[in-house]
């Protein structure tokens, strides 16, 4: 049984032109100690996908499955009370932005402490002590004084990392990556996978990254979903997606790599008709 288990999600958004459809019908899943890539570009429903997942979307948003079942339990039917034991203990998520994502007004202390309190039950000291370990694993060594700090105080990757901590301090079954490297410089995306997938094969987590760059997919995934405008375009392990792309699309983004490029004009991916690989629907 897969560890997360979605059959023909489609999330709607009422606005003030009408029904949009954001996702159409997609299918997703992830085992355990497996890394799930999904790849597109903006704007073609990866995130929304995930942020259906763990219940995130406004009130203007219409979510319908035939299935969204994590470890055998149903998300789409399950209580709000009974949602929230599992989303942030057993399902975590990174968002994108760290530094828009945390709080400026309460420390990275108090909201590392804030999870433990709500999931773990720890409080005072034991809580304390556990979010300087948490600090540590993911790379930060002064935790105990950073542990004081503001969102403002801190960089960019520390910011990162807080929010890591934060996903990973209830040790979770599944973790989701959402865009995990953006606005961060070369040198630490390359440290901030490392330790992501790290982590993962550390604690046998289900890992979904959701991303726009190829490279990422190609260090770190084992399988990949491209999406395309709502509608997944491919699924294919890693290797043969790269070796052998089925869907024109995927073929669009390989082919706008820079390495890709061909005389003095690289492809765009506005220079292809998009249509599903053979098979998917």
């Amino acid at each position: 049984m897969p560890l997360l288990d979605i059959k023909n999600l489609t999330v709607s958004f009422d606005t003030s032109v009408g029904l949009f459809k954001a996702v159409d019908g997609i299918d997703v899943s992830v085992d355990a100690r497996e890394v799930l890539a999904i790849v597109g570009e903006s704007g073609s429903g990866k995130s929304v996908a995930m942020l259906a997942v763990m219940g995130l979307l406004p009130g203007t948003a219409t979510v319908t499955a035939d299935k969204m079942q994590f470890e055998g339990l149903d998300l789409l039917s399950m209580s709000p009370a009974d949602k929230r034991k599992i989303i942030g203990k057993d399902i975590a998520m990174i968002f994108q932005e760290p530094i828009a994502s945390l709080n400026p007004c309460f420390t990275v202390g108090f909201q590392i402490e804030e999870v433990l309190a709500k999931h773990m039950g720890l409080k005072g000291r034991a809580a304390r002590q556990r979010a300087v370990e948490l600090l540590h694993l993911v790379g930060i060594k002064d935790g105990a004084e950073r542990l004081g700090a503001f969102p403002h105080q801190m960089s960019g990757g520390q910011c990162q990392r807080v929010m890591i901590a934060m996903a990973i301090a209830c040790n979770p079954k599944l973790l989701i990556a959402d865009e995990p490297t953006t606005a961060l410089d070369v040198t630490i995306q390359k440290q901030i996978l490392d330790l992501l997938v790290r982590l993962q094969a550390e604690h046998g987590m289900g890992l979904i990254m959701i991303t726009h760059d190829m490279g990422v997919v190609a260090e770190t995934a084992d399988r990949v979903i491209v999406q395309y405008k709502g509608h997944k375009m491919e699924e294919a392990d890693v290797l043969s997606l790269f070796e052998n792309p089925k869907s024109n699309y995927t073929r669009a983004l390989l082919s706008a790599l820079p390495e890709n490029a061909v005389g003095d004009r690289l492809p765009t991916v506005s220079d292809f008709v998009f249509e599903p690989a053979p098979g998917v629907a």
